[in-house]
């Protein structure tokens, strides 16, 4: 899976970046870290930061919703994700 998001059940920074990905079509791999201790520390080892969500895209970590939507806003988040789709 090229799209990779840590995300919680009720966290709406997670809703508003897995819609804008499911508005571009683009497949995603959500790791759900709600009750998971485990699952939260791994996010956080591998981020740096302990907020959700947490997304990569490829190799590439993103950051969290407000740099997922400014990578949209600045018109890279469509070639990322193309370059995902290639590259898994």
């Amino acid at each position: 899976m090229a799209v990779v998001i840590y995300t919680t059940a009720y966290c709406p920074y997670c809703i508003r970046a897995k819609r804008l990905l499911d508005s571009k079509a683009a497949p995603y791999k959500e790791i759900k870290v709600d009750g998971n201790p485990a699952l939260r520390h791994e996010m956080t080892q591998l981020s740096g930061r302990h907020t959700v969500p947490q997304i990569w895209i490829g190799e590439r970590h993103i950051g969290g919703c407000d740099e997922l939507y400014a990578l949209e806003r600045g018109g890279q988040l469509d070639g990322l994700l193309a370059a995902g789709r290639t590259n898994p």
